[in-house]
């Protein structure tokens, strides 16, 4: 479900793929990053069934492998690390979303042309200026801000846990 043409422009120097656009296309069809890309109730759905695998995946280690007696203090410890896994998942996504934010609104694309130490600089014409911002206003950046949403509420569950821990 390709809604932008895969083209390699005449008028454009920067390689196929550093291309901003193709980065956006490459990323987008990626596993991890097409799931940040679905519908939101499948992203939640996603959500909390990798939460449960995770809670079930902690919590059957932390029993057979730790020796906390006390139920709760093993509840507290696996929704910990489940938390900890999920929020460091969200932050890749959100690296990975504004890196290429970064490429879509700016009006240069550095780019290599065969290796590391040959970078060069592409002022973008105006038709690629419009249609990378169009792209990364309207298909980027509600993304980000789900993603956004998501770690905090990852950091409220972090502070629920914290004053549970000290309530008990």
């Amino acid at each position: 479900m390709k809604s932008i043409m895969l083209s390699k422009k005449t008028n454009c120097p920067v390689p196929f793929d550093q291309q901003p656009l193709n980065e956006y296309l490459s990323l987008k069809d990626s596993v991890l990053f097409s799931w940040s890309l679905s519908p939101q109730s499948s992203f939640i759905f996603g959500f909390l069934f990798l939460f449960i695998v995770l809670f079930i995946f902690f919590s059957t280690f932390l029993v057979v492998f730790s020796n906390v007696s006390d139920l709760s203090q093993l509840f507290l410890l696996d929704l910990l690390f489940s938390n900890v896994v999920i929020f460091f998942l969200f932050i890749r996504l959100y690296l990975g979303w504004s890196y290429i934010i970064k490429r879509l609104m700016s009006a240069t694309v550095f780019y290599e042309e065969s290796g590391w130490y040959d970078g060069q600089v592409w002022i973008k014409t105006s038709d690629y200026l419009v249609q990378d911002r169009l792209v990364g206003v309207y298909q980027v950046i509600p993304f980000i801000l789900r993603i956004k949403y998501s770690c905090f509420s990852i950091l409220l569950n972090f502070l629920a846990i914290y004053l549970f821990h000290s309530v008990f």
